[in-house]
């Protein structure tokens, strides 16, 4: 049970902390209250039930408590409705030994209230999650004014995040509102971040407050003595209930009631009082304040270690901001809102397109258009690639780059270019020269005819103005080399 409460602590959602407790192979118990079973404890996996129910139970924080819930019959049978806490019966605390103290308790329940804003109308903060988005959550549409959602590209082995309101055409199948690409957003917020945990903005927040805590404290001391009085109204029923003589029931009964409001009395001032005590302003000694001053020195190093892992600086930002509110024209607009109350704009430049990132330099460009004129895609490749010359992604060329950047910008091929010097396919050739196109083939091979490579798949053209071999003149060529070759060797027939 402790494990399950300090993972809750550490990970902040109940669906994190199942998971921790399946990454470790850990079984859970659970009372079995229904079925031939009942009354035995058994072993089993973890489930985010579970977790939920042992968060929201007070009994955990060493309370007793009466009258959670309510059962009414209606015409289709009963009606089970989970009751606020101040309609609860009885609430008493510290009335026994807890896994975790009362405002451990109450610090879980705003932490599930606040995971479960992620999922009401308003999509509220909820936890924070493994992304590297930093706004996850407290992003606001500066134009229709709903909550931006967080969507992820990959690039390069590297999470992208990109902020989209996208609320109208889920809705109402209309255009997105606006995308925010989030990487240059979240680098600037968290610059200001780092930025605003001066000394100097330190120590002007705790003399802000040494005002705000006299008042405060006089009304703590107000709101105390409301509570004390309770008490000894609680105390003064019990006097009376337990002087009563047992004979006299119906004096005890009448007693015993009033001992019982009484005592719910005692609970609802506790309660208030202790709500009241949580949302005012805390009394910092000097030790604290000492720590707070030398947090300023320790969040920037904390931030910019690689080793930080995104959820945290969530946390960290989460702890600092309200939201922050985007508007795109033709920058960026941030409106980021301080808890408290203070704001900050950002200006920024609307990010590059990937397109223009990966863009080739026009130069390269350029080249490429001017060696299709004598050399394939693929002799053109590894020419660049020889050069160490590189696309606009970074990568070297070869002849798919090649072709890539030829389509792109719209360069005439190699072929066309031939064809339109006045260059002849293989079978035109053939009827210029009255042979056969095969002949035409092997007069290429044998050097007899020239031709230019029209692509890297053995397609060639030739030029019209070259003259007719004469017939059989590539075999006479090929007994002269072999002629030359028995000479050369002094090896003849035998």
């Amino acid at each position: 049970m402790r494990l399950l409460f300090t993972t809750f602590q550490r990970t902040g959602s109940a669906s994190a902390t199942v998971r921790a407790f399946q990454d470790q192979e850990l079984l859970f118990p659970r009372h079995v209250t229904t079925g031939p079973r009942k009354g035995e404890v058994v072993w089993g996996p973890l489930l985010c039930s579970h977790v939920l129910h042992t968060l929201h139970n007070p009994r955990y924080a060493g309370a007793f408590v009466y009258g959670r819930h309510q059962i009414r019959p209606t015409a289709t049978g009963h009606e089970f409705r989970k009751l606020p806490r101040d309609e609860w019966t009885v609430l008493m605390r510290d009335v026994h030994p807890g896994y975790i103290s009362w405002d451990e308790y109450e610090a879980n329940q705003q932490r599930l209230l606040a995971n479960a804003w992620a999922f009401g109308e308003d999509r509220r903060t909820g936890p924070p999650r493994e992304g590297p988005a930093l706004l996850q959550g407290l992003v606001i549409c500066g134009r229709c004014g709903e909550r931006m959602t967080v969507r992820y590209h990959h690039w390069r082995n590297r999470l992208i995040p990109e902020y989209a309101c996208k609320r109208e055409r889920v809705q109402r199948e209309q255009a997105v509102c606006q995308v925010i690409r989030g990487t240059a957003l979240d680098a600037a917020v968290g610059e200001l971040l780092v930025t605003s945990i001066t000394p100097l903005s330190l120590e002007t927040t705790l003399a802000i407050q040494l005002e705000v805590e006299a008042p405060a404290a006089e009304a703590d001391r107000l709101r105390r003595q409301h509570v004390e009085h309770a008490r000894h109204e609680a105390e003064v029923a019990q006097h009376r209930f337990l002087r009563v003589h047992p004979d006299n029931r119906l004096v005890a009964d009448a007693l015993e009631a009033e001992w019982n409001a009484r005592l719910r009395q005692l609970a609802e001032a506790q309660e208030t009082y202790e709500r009241q005590r949580a949302a005012a302003q805390h009394v910092l000694d000097a030790e604290q304040r000492a720590a707070i001053l030398h947090l300023a020195n320790d969040v920037p190093q904390l931030w910019r270690d690689p080793r930080t892992p995104d959820r945290e600086r969530k946390r960290l930002a989460r702890l600092l901001l309200e939201d922050v509110t985007l508007l795109k024209t033709d920058h960026v607009t941030a409106h980021v809102r301080f808890k408290g109350g203070a704001t900050q704009t950002l200006h920024l430049p609307l990010p590059v397109p990937i397109g223009l990132l990966r863009k080739t330099d026009p130069a390269i460009v350029a080249e490429i258009d001017r060696l299709l004129e004598e050399h394939t895609e693929g002799e053109i490749g590894a020419l660049l690639a020889a050069r160490d010359v590189r696309t606009g992604g970074g990568v070297a060329f070869a002849r798919l780059r090649v072709r890539e950047v030829r389509l792109a910008y719209k360069l005439r091929p190699r072929y066309e270019r031939l064809r339109a010097r006045g260059y002849l396919t293989r079978h035109e050739m053939a009827k210029l020269l009255d042979v056969g196109p095969e002949t035409v083939k092997i007069w290429r091979r044998q050097g007899l005819l020239h031709g230019e490579a029209a692509d890297d798949r053995g397609n060639y053209l030739y030029s019209r103005d070259q003259p007719k071999p004469r017939k059989h003149a590539w075999k006479l060529r090929r007994l002269a080399r072999r002629a030359n070759h028995i000479g050369s060797t002094g090896r003849g027939a035998v």
